[in-house]
């Protein structure tokens, strides 16, 4: 199943955090491709510094909910803590799709509720798949586009 994830850090050495997540990752899926780092600014909550933020596309054969579960592990070992909603963050990693799953439970909603209004998941996602289309909102293509006017 292609998996697509969005990765995150303003916090400590963003750079080590999101290679070490991308590695650690690969231990539990075939990563096919990741984009380059993008330096954006913060979106929501508190004031805080930029983000470096990336984009994953990976093949899993495993459950959504288990990946989801390797994911926040992975956040957990670089120091991410919970603390402030859309606070400042070691690592964040988000499932963005998982294949073609429509799923809404309390701890996952595939596809990611916000992704189509996320210039930092759609424009590295559009980077290493411009073919790419988002379950229930269209080509990442366009929904960049209407994001950048």
């Amino acid at each position: 199943m292609k998996v697509v994830i969005a990765l995150g850090s303003n916090m400590g050495d963003t750079n080590s955090h999101l290679h070490h997540a991308i590695a650690e990752l690969g231990k539990s899926m075939n990563v096919k491709a990741v984009s380059s780092f993008y330096k954006t600014a913060p979106v929501g909550g508190p004031a805080q510094d930029d983000y470096l933020n990336a984009v994953l596309i990976a093949e899993s054969d495993m459950d959504p909910l288990d990946l989801l579960i390797i994911m926040q592990e992975i956040e957990t070992l670089a120091g991410r803590t919970r603390e402030v909603h859309w606070g400042p963050r070691t690592l964040d990693l988000d499932l963005i799709t998982f294949g073609d799953h429509k799923i809404d439970e309390p701890h996952l909603e595939l596809p990611h509720p916000r992704a189509h209004e996320r210039t930092f998941v759609l424009e590295p996602w559009l980077e290493i798949d411009p073919a790419a289309v988002l379950l229930g909102y269209g080509p990442i293509s366009e929904l960049l586009a209407v994001l950048r006017r």
